[in-house]
């Protein structure tokens, strides 16, 4: 069976990935890999010398494994940092005086281009502020923020000083923040006084205001004003400063702060199925050595010269890699704040066309969501500018990868397709443009990850068969640990099967050689590309006292990928109403954010639950897609399957 897309002999020709092949001596991608998993010290010692990765000191050690694989250090004795890697090896170099960076408002007449200097200088001014205030080495400040210039900078400005990046989800309502802001400590928050979203303003410092009242750790807030914005603004005295005046009289005078290679840069947090948010730990090292340059640089094949577009929130993975993937290589990045369809629904398209974007990012969700509009809004715009498209976030169908490829590829260019995590920091499988392609794929494992599909006992699965999607080994972008959480990182992610990191993705090598992933094989939820856990939103509904008990899960949905489902057991003396329900729903977008208004609420009198009192999503789930729920025989009560699938027929 002939593929979807195969490359042509040219492109293969001027691929990045090709150059890599020849500068390490590997006659083809599998070999390599081989290779790369066999030593994975030799795969990066190779991408570091091809892609130009700086230390002020070089390491002694590529990497130590004495206290076993979980416990991996990389480049040990090394010193780096993420800005020098990023924006100061770009000083005095015909890159300097270059774009950087393009952004356009939800209101296209706001927009604004600064080259690599303009955007260098006032990192620099926002890091001399930040060190004015007392923020430094291994304090961490959060980034609460819409898609911004200032965005970006203060993403830089924090690391610049050694600081830690605390991104959140501009979405958020002030629960899940306040959570975040207390299990890491956060010294201080940079936000904005607000944002467009669909023509109206919504309110950014006012929501984080309600977050800090029990937030203790957090003494600045620095407040980007939004011209324009009717919307009012507190400040508390002491705590909190426009970023105006953070900035006033700074001259843009300092250096980047030398960090030891393993040294905390980035603290992003991911939720599991139970318990609070995980808080992944990439190091100066660990990004650049594994996103930035061995997946996207080598095997992604983003050159200088491309223009990065990949509409996201800098509170997703997406976020740091726009920040940095443009800016490693010396290329150019465009961000736009609002949403893809607004004021127009052809808007994303013609983003692209105005910007000349090359280098196109997106996730199923954005392609789904965009569909709807039909092929006519994709015609009406020139998108001869695209060279490559990527995607990643959650798994295709098949429906929405054909129709990208066909009307935005035009069935012409590759979809880089990839997929990985927070957890890892980088890619567990990808694309390549060196592979052949067809709907929903991914055309190998990623480098030097160790990723292999295996059966319940840990056995390597058959070509055709499902299986769990796992690591053998650590690789350079994995999360250091959990932050404050050694136990729960070991049992996570290296204790289900002994001696393997467990992802918690179905996975399948198919027949034709190429991979695919099948979905979550946990309970973890998706909104719109967003990975959340049941815990967090059973949490917010239980706090109304309305309700005893909630099972969260996901089913699908044609837009968001995911629609939430509620099953929720009243207190006694409770009416199980629309009037709850309606409150039960306003509470979860009060305290998550409007993506999470759920589908449904079902009130029940009991939860299915295993006999050590566990509750089961996965029959909820499967009742309410009317399908098969599977073995019921662990379930100490599986009397209450029939009587929720009875009240489903009422």
């Amino acid at each position: 069976m002939p593929y979807a897309w195969e490359p042509s002999p040219e492109l293969i020709a001027a691929s990045n990935l090709a150059d890599f092949l020849r500068a390490t001596g590997c006659p083809d991608y599998d070999a390599l890999a081989a290779r790369a998993d066999a030593d994975p010290a030799w795969l990066m010692q190779q991408v570091f010398a091809f892609c130009d990765v700086r230390f002020y000191r070089p390491y002694d050690r590529m990497l130590d494994l004495s206290r076993g694989e979980p416990w991996a250090r990389w480049c040990v004795g090394g010193t780096t940092n993420i800005v020098l890697n990023c924006l100061d090896k770009h000083r005095g170099t015909p890159v300097w005086d270059q774009t950087f960076l393009v952004w356009e408002g939800e209101d296209k007449r706001e927009q604004r281009s600064v080259s690599y200097a303009e955007f260098d200088h006032e990192v620099c001014r926002l890091a001399q502020g930040l060190r004015a205030l007392g923020i430094g080495r291994g304090d961490v400040v959060a980034i609460y923020m819409p898609n911004l210039p200032e965005t970006f900078a203060a993403f830089f400005a924090i690391l610049k000083l050694g600081a830690i990046v605390m991104p959140l989800f501009s979405g958020f309502g002030p629960s899940p923040i306040q959570s975040r802001l207390n299990h890491g400590e956060a010294k201080a928050v940079i936000t904005a006084s607000g944002t467009w979203r669909r023509g109206q303003p919504a309110a950014l410092k006012s929501v984080l205001d309600t977050a800090l009242e029990h937030a203790p750790s957090v003494q600045h807030v620095i407040v980007v004003k939004r011209d324009g914005l009717d919307i009012d603004t507190p400040m508390q005295a002491g705590r909190d400063h426009w970023w105006s005046d953070v900035v006033a009289g700074q001259d843009g005078a300092i250096a980047t702060v030398e960090m030891q290679a393993e040294d905390p840069a980035i603290l992003l947090y991911t939720s599991g199925t139970t318990g609070e948010p995980k808080g992944c730990v990439w190091t100066q090292i660990g990004f650049i050595g594994s996103m930035v340059t061995r997946d996207i640089i080598i095997c992604g094949d983003f050159k200088p010269s491309d223009r990065f577009f990949f509409f996201s929130d800098m509170g997703w993975m997406v976020g740091a890699m726009c920040a940095c993937i443009p800016s490693f290589a010396g290329g150019s990045l465009l961000i736009a704040e609002g949403t893809p369809d607004f004021p127009d629904t052809g808007r994303f398209w013609r983003l692209i066309q105005d910007h000349r974007v090359s280098y196109l990012g997106v996730s199923p969700t954005i392609v789904r969501s965009l569909m709807r509009y039909g092929t006519d809004e994709v015609e009406r715009y020139d998108l001869s500018s695209l060279r490559i498209t990527a995607s990643g976030g959650e798994a295709w169908t098949e429906a929405p990868w054909r129709w990208f490829f066909e009307h935005v590829c035009k069935s012409r260019l590759p979809i880089i397709n990839i997929s990985g995590g927070t957890e890892v920091g980088g890619c567990i499988f990808t694309g390549t443009p060196i592979h052949p392609m067809n709907p929903c794929s991914f055309a190998r494992p990623a480098l030097g990850v160790g990723a292999d599909i295996v059966d319940v006992t840990g056995k390597k699965a058959a070509a055709g068969e499902v299986g769990e999607l796992v690591l053998r080994h650590a690789s350079i972008g994995m999360t250091k640990s959990l932050w404050k959480a050694d136990q729960r990182y070991i049992e996570s992610y290296w204790s289900t099967l002994p001696g393997l990191w467990v992802h918690g993705d179905f996975a399948m090598r198919d027949h034709d050689g190429l991979y695919y992933i099948l979905g979550r094989s946990d309970d973890t939820i998706k909104i719109s590309g967003k990975r959340t856990g049941p815990a967090e939103l059973e949490g917010i509904l239980v706090a109304t006292g309305k309700i005893s008990e909630a099972a969260v899960f996901g089913i699908p949905h044609p837009v968001k990928g995911s629609a939430i489902v509620c099953a929720c057991v009243p207190m006694p003396g409770v009416a199980a109403d629309n009037t709850m329900a309606d409150a039960l729903s306003a509470a979860l977008v009060d305290g998550m954010g409007a993506s999470y208004r759920p589908e449904r609420i079902v009130f029940v009198d009991d939860l299915p639950r295993t006999r050590n009192l566990k509750i089961m999503r996965r029959v909820l789930r499967a009742v309410f897609e009317h399908k098969d729920p599977g073995d019921l025989s662990a379930l100490a009560n599986p009397e209450t399957v029939e009587r929720i699938r009875a009240k489903l027929g009422d």
